[in-house]
């Protein structure tokens, strides 16, 4: 059929899945990818359009006296894509709108209809599976945009934008430029603010209990711990009061010392013990329901180490291949077909004795529950497994947890059998707690993740020997234990995202974003699995709760979330929404405008925290604090690597001392005959050859490894430091050079592209080759890293543009140029044109760069020769 003739043109948002929906449809359909967004507020000034630089609400992009009218501007890189769109379009005896089904999706598909403007009948067809069966029903059966849909979405565009762009130039004013505010960002950041300081405030309890080894008559060992004395409860963790460290006042329970625990210890080894008590109870566990966006955010961090940015990035291509539903979704619920499928294969993959009696549903009451459709499931009727999917990597990974999680859900339920023994010894009491699994049921298939690193999980069994009571056990040992109680302990991504959508703020979709932002911005430090928030992070946090109260409190920001949806539902209008927030004498810019003034930035970043005795200020290179001696006032910084709620009064006097000390002298390089000295920086100690002067500014310098104290490094040292790097021979393997070296994140060896951090465990110093060689086999190579996202080739070179991801996030490749990606976009949304542009600018920034160190240099030279 001639190209002319075409029944439908149908526009998709990623370019992955224009073959694969393409192959679902007879050739009568044209498929195109719009790429994500075609248009959008403009991201900077050079995007506003000359017409309207001059207003007073250009730089917003929103014409806040116009019924809150956005300014929607088509990026450079889209108006190729618009153009090859709209001679599709021409073409085509309809214009079909199949962008994702969620409100983004809904948004996008309105901005193609308003740029397009087609002159044919514009469908919307909606699914949640690319599959044969599910692109042929949706196409079949089409709806309208849905207008109410748009709006939310559009809302929550100008919304976000308004919040954004009136209080960051604030916060750089007051705080540090580069900062930003965001309506969940600055919330989710006070979430973690709070538990810092809640860290800070936590005075810890101490406490002594007894634990013995027991054994029966056939030497069936089992632990028990001192439960009673006297028949009252002894103290325990929970019992203690964390802003004292002492025992709440109501607690009436008995703390014991040490010399209290020894004393009773040595009373009672050698006493007679019984079984006194014997309590039975059975349990029944309910499968846990199929994942939506959150609960697969929360146990792929858990259960696989992957950030909610990563989860979200493997998703996403699993979905366009064809493999999972929906990725983005509130919804628990499952389809009749999917029911069916899983059911079949849970009976024959375990047993019928393991499928639950009836098909088992699930709803969900989640706070503002967007208009999901289905759970995240495998796609399709056959629920493969991800061998016979001849999946591999992470996406194999993240595929088994879901299949894995769906199985569950219709499998029967785990009878577990708790068993708790309570041993008498002169007046003390002890219990031993047991658990059986009398049937696995779902635990066959899945067991969710803990976020406590000490609980077990729920299919971990404790088995104590058969006991019955009157029975005597012999004490084999028994010991006396310190127990210090634990401040509460700090969010991880996992921890984090379940906190944001229990307190319903902001969109489980948005969440791996805004953890992304909240780091970019300098607020959060990731340290292991923790999330870290920053002195910056506290400073921010303090000017929005002192100044601003309302736009950081949870329930207000949950009460945004719920209007939004009411606006989806239709039962809510934007523009008045939008005035009460923005306009008026309550609204956010005329608060703005009248607090600035008296927003006092030296105020704003000084903090007086809990246990410190010297005020920490946030300056513009970084927290650091001041202390006046002898009329002389001392500035020390504060190395990044210490967390608020980690510092306390003796390392501020270290820190101190180090800063009155200055630079070590340690003597004369033997070589070159220049001062050596040990210093400390804003990063850290460091060892320096040389002194700064006009003819050598930079002298050369080696951070000093953690596991060396700087007092520790004497001239032999500091002569091995900066003698790194170090060549630690050839690669058996390449013959090509293994080097050991420090860098920004500390020691390292490195062979032929690949780097392996040496961690705490080897020393850069005296690490050797064949350790080296060991340790970069663990390694991933940078320059085999397989990408996230193929593009396509270079129009220039026909070489592979791809995206990979990187310790800073996604970026593009190509050759040896990487670009980053800009914010805002994200991976499904990036286009061959578009990173075609970037890797091109930013080969010309090396250019020009190379040029200009090339004139400093014939520079340099011409004055030496005058």
């Amino acid at each position: 059929m001639a190209q002319n003739n075409l029944k439908g043109l149908v526009i998709v948002e990623s370019p992955t899945k224009v073959k694969k929906i393409g192959g679902f449809l007879s050739k009568d359909y044209k498929v195109m990818a719009c790429v994500g967004h075609v248009r959008d507020l403009p991201a900077n000034s050079t995007e506003v359009p000359a017409d309207v630089k001059k207003e007073s609400w250009a730089s917003l992009g929103v014409n806040v006296d116009k019924d809150f009218e956005p300014l929607y501007v088509v990026p450079k890189a889209k108006k190729k894509v618009i153009k090859d769109l709209k001679d599709a379009a021409k073409n085509a005896a309809e214009l079909i709108i199949a962008t994702d089904e969620d409100r983004e999706g809904e948004s996008i598909g309105w901005h193609l209809v308003e740029i397009l403007n087609p002159k044919v009948p514009v469908k919307r067809m909606v699914f949640s599976e690319i599959t044969k069966e599910a692109i042929q029903e949706a196409i079949q059966n089409p709806r309208e945009i849905n207008q109410n849909l748009v709006n939310a979405q559009e809302t929550r565009r100008v919304l976000d934008r308004l919040f954004g762009y009136t209080l960051s130039p604030l916060l750089w004013k007051k705080v540090a430029r580069g900062l930003s505010a965001g309506r969940v960002q600055s919330v989710a950041t006070r979430l973690l603010v709070l538990r810092e300081l809640e860290r800070m405030a936590f005075k810890s309890g101490q406490y002594w209990d007894l634990k013995a080894e027991l054994a029966t008559e056939k030497d069936e060992r089992f632990t028990a711990k001192l439960n009673k004395l006297k028949g009252t409860k002894v103290a325990s963790g929970k019992d203690f009061d964390e802003s004292t460290g002492k025992l709440k006042k109501d607690a009436k329970v008995l703390l014991l010392s040490e010399e209290d625990a020894v004393s009773l210890r040595d009373k009672i080894v050698g006493q007679p013990w019984v079984v006194s008590k014997i309590e039975e109870r059975k349990q029944t566990r309910k499968p846990y329901a199929p994942f939506t966006t959150s609960s697969l955010q929360q146990e792929s961090n858990r259960k696989l180490g992957f950030t909610a940015r990563q989860t979200m990035q493997i998703a996403q291509g699993l979905y366009e291949n064809g493999h999972i539903t929906y990725m983005r979704t509130d919804s628990t619920n499952l389809s009749k077909e999917a029911l069916s499928a899983t059911r079949k294969r849970v009976e024959e993959k375990y047993g019928k004795e393991y499928l639950s009696p009836e098909p088992r549903q699930f709803t969900k009451k989640s706070k503002g529950a967007q208009e999901a459709h289905e759970a995240i499931r495998p796609a399709g009727g056959e629920m493969k497994t991800s061998e016979e999917l001849g999946l591999s990597g992470p996406g194999h990974k993240l595929y088994s947890l879901i299949w894995k999680r769906t199985m569950a859900t219709q499998m029967a339920e785990a009878k577990l059998r708790f068993q708790t023994v309570t041993i008498s010894v002169d007046d003390a009491e002890f219990r031993a707690v047991g658990k059986r699994v009398d049937f696995p049921g779902f635990f066959r298939a899945y067991v969710e993740g803990v976020d406590d690193p000490e609980a077990a999980l729920d299919d971990q069994e404790e088995n104590l020997p058969h006991l019955e009571e009157k029975q005597s056990v012999d004490c084999k040992d028994l010991e006396s234990l310190v127990h210090e109680t634990k401040p509460p302990a700090r969010y991880t991504e996992a921890t984090l995202v379940k906190g944001l959508e229990e307190d319903g703020i902001g969109r489980p979709s948005t969440y791996a974003s805004i953890i992304g932002t909240i780091q970019d911005r300098g607020y959060v430090v990731k340290v292991g699995t923790q999330l870290v928030p920053t002195f910056t992070a506290i400073a921010v946090n303090q000017l929005l709760e002192r100044n601003f109260s309302r736009l950081v409190d949870f329930s207000f920001t949950a009460e945004m979330e719920k209007y939004l949806d009411d606006i989806a539902s239709g039962d809510r209008d934007r523009l008045q929404y939008l005035q009460d927030f923005y306009s008026g004498a309550e609204g956010l810019a005329e608060q703005v405008k009248t607090k600035e003034a008296s927003i006092d930035a030296r105020e704003t970043c000084t903090l007086k925290l809990a246990g410190l005795d010297t005020d920490i200020r946030v300056g513009r290179y970084g927290p650091f604090f001041e202390k006046e001696e002898a009329g002389e006032k001392i500035t020390a910084s504060i190395p990044p690597n210490i967390a608020p709620a980690d510092l306390d009064n003796d390392m501020i006097e270290k820190l101190l001392y180090e800063k009155k000390q200055g630079p070590t002298s340690l003597g004369e390089h033997p070589e070159t005959s220049l001062p050596v000295y040990v210093l400390r920086g804003p990063f850290g100690p460091y060892v320096q050859m040389g002194d700064v002067t006009e003819e050598n500014k930079k002298p050369k310098r080696t951070s000093i490894p953690k596991n060396r104290e700087p007092e520790s490094v004497d001239m032999e040292i500091a002569i091995a430091l900066l003698g790194l790097p170090k060549k630690l021979g050839e690669h058996p393997e390449t013959g090509k050079v293994v080097n050991a070296a420090i860098g920004r994140y500390g020691p390292y060896v490195t062979h032929n592209g690949v780097f392996k951090s040496l961690g705490k465990d080897y020393d850069v110093l005296t690490v050797d080759l064949d350790t080296a060689v060991e340790l970069l086999k663990q390694a991933k190579s940078r320059a085999t890293a397989t990408p996230i996202k193929e593009l396509g080739k270079h129009p220039d070179d026909e070489q592979l543009v791809a995206i990979y991801d990187g310790r800073y996030g996604p970026y593009v490749k190509h050759g040896k140029i990487n670009a980053t990606i800009p914010k805002g976009y994200e991976i499904d949304q990036v286009s061959l044109e578009e990173a075609v542009q970037w890797v091109n600018d930013k080969a010309a920034q090396k250019g020009g760069k190379k040029k200009v160190a090339k004139k400093k240099k014939a520079a340099k030279k011409k004055r030496k020769k005058e």
